[in-house]
C-alpha cells in the first residue's frame, strides 16, 4: 500500500509522522511512503535523515492582520493546492495522513476532494488552527489528550491515541547515555533544550546560571542550531569558564541518549517533547513558549504540573537565580524526583503509533 504523509515546520509535526511511518514499515515491509513538506521547514533536513523521501509544495500561514502578505498567502495556497493535486495524481496514495503544520491544509483537502481516505493527528492539548479547520472533512481525527476531544465537535470520528514517539527513546539506559554524551555518573545532569529551533531566553538564562559558583551538577545546553553562535558569544563576552562538567551543543539527533542521561530536563512544553519526557520518565522544569498560537504550550505544561510530573516557570518570571533554586530544591529531594518520574511515566502512551496504524487500516 501507498501512504502519503503531510506535516512540517517544526520537529513537533515531523517526528510523529516519522514514528507512524516506521510503525507502518514494521507491519508492512513493502509499504511505499512519501512525505510532503515545504522547502523552509525542518522536514527538509529531518525526513531524508530518517530514510524517507520528501517532496515539497509552496504554502505559508495566514497573518492575523490583513496586509500584502495575505495576498501572497492566498496565492501560495492555490499554488500549493495545485501541487498537492499533482502529487496525489502521481503517487496515488491509498491513504493520506496529516500531522500538523500549514502544509496539511492543501494536501488533506485535495485528498478529501478526491475521496482518498484521510486521518489527521493533533499533538497538542489545544489543537492547531489547520487541524481544527480540516476536522469536519477528514475520516478520523486522532488526538493525544482527552482534553482535546471537545474542540472537534464537528469531526466524523475522534479517537484518543496519545502522541507517537520514536521507539529508540525507550531502549537506552542512564549509564549508556552518560557515556555517549561524555558525562560522569558521579554528579546529577541537568539538560536544557529549547526545541528544534532553540529558545533564546532559556539559553541566556542557562549561561547566567553557569556563573553561579559551587554548582553541584553537570550541565548540557542544547541551544538550537540558530542560537548556537549567540550562546558561545555570550559565554565569551561574560567570561564564563567552561569545564568538563558543562557541554554546549547546537542540536542533537540522538535524543534517546539525552533523555536517558538527564536527571532533570529544562525545556519548552511542545506536545512531542512532553510525550517523550513522560515516556522516558524524566522530571522536568517546563518553560512554555509565550510565542505560540492560543498559548497552547502553557496549556500542555499545566497538564503535567497538575499530575505532579513537572514544575512550571513562565518565561516572564524566568531568571538564573529562580531556576538555580528550583534545580537545587529538586536535586535535594530524591524521593520527590522519583515521584515525578513515576507520575511522568503514568501519563505516557507508548503504543500511540500502533493505535494510529490500526485506525488507518480501518479506512483503507
Amino acid at each position: 500500500m501507498r501512504y502519503l504523509f503531510a506535516g512540517g515546520g517544526t520537529g513537533g509535526h515531523i517526528y510523529p509522522a516519522v514514528a507512524i511511518a516506521k510503525e507502518i514499515l514494521k507491519n508492512e515491509q513493502d509499504a511505499q511512503i512519501l512525505f510532503v513538506g515545504t522547502e523552509k521547514g525542518l522536514e527538509k533536513e529531518l525526513v531524508p535523515r530518517e530514510g524517507f523521501e520528501l517532496v515539497t509544495i509552496e504554502v505559508q500561514g495566514f497573518k492575523r492582520k490583513l496586509s500584502f502578505d495575505t495576498l501572497k498567502t492566498v496565492y501560495k495556497a492555490f499554488t500549493g493546492f495545485k501541487q498537492a493535486n499533482k502529487i496525489l495524481k502521481d503517487f496515488k496514495p491509498h491513504v493520506v495522513i496529516g500531522t500538523g503544520g500549514y502544509v496539511c491544509g492543501p494536501v488533506l483537502m485535495a485528498a478529501v476532494i478526491k475521496r482518498i481516505p484521510t486521518l489527521i493527528h493533533e499533538q497538542n492539548a489545544f489543537p492547531g488552527l489547520t487541524n481544527r479547520l480540516l476536522s469536519p472533512f477528514v475520516d478520523i481525527v486522532a488526538v493525544s489528550f482527552e482534553d482535546s476531544v471537545k474542540y472537534f465537535k464537528k469531526a466524523k470520528k475522534v479517537v484518543v491515541t496519545g502522541n507517537p514517539i520514536r521507539e529508540e527513546l525507550l531502549r537506552v539506559k542512564k549509564e549508556e547515555g552518560r557515556e555517549k554524551l561524555g558525562f560522569s555518573m558521579s554528579k546529577p545532569l541537568v539538560v536544557s533544550v529549547g526545541g528544534s529551533r532553540g529558545a533564546e531566553k532559556i539559553n541566556s538564562t542557562m549561561v547566567e546560571l553557569l556563573k553561579i559558583k559551587d554548582r553541584k551538577f553537570q550541565v548540557l545546553i542544547i541551544t538550537g542550531s540558530s542560537n548556537y553562535d549567540k550562546v558561545l558569544e555570550k559565554v565569551k563576552k561574560e567570561n564564563v569558564v567552561l569545564d568538563d562538567s558543562v557541554k554546549i551543543v547546537p542540536y542533537s539527533h540522538e535524543m534517546q541518549y539525552v533523555y536517558a542521561a538527564a536527571d532533570i530536563m529544562i525545556c519548552r512544553a511542545g506536545a512531542i517533547t512532553l510525550s517523550e519526557i513522560t515516556a522516558v520518565g524524566v522530571p522536568s522544569i517546563l518553560i512554555p513558549s509565550p510565542y505560540v498560537a492560543n498559548n497552547h504550550q502553557e496549556y500542555n505544561a499545566r497538564l503535567l504540573e497538575r499530575q505532579g510530573a513537572s514544575h512550571v516557570i513562565l518565561e516572564k518570571d524566568l531568571d538564573a537565580k529562580k531556576l538555580y533554586e528550583k534545580i537545587e530544591y529538586l536535586l535535594s529531594e530524591p524521593s520527590l524526583l522519583n515521584e515525578m518520574r513515576e507520575k511522568a511515566k503514568s501519563m505516557s502512551r507508548t503504543d500511540a503509533s500502533y493505535k494510529i496504524y490500526q485506525l488507518v487500516k480501518t479506512i483503507t
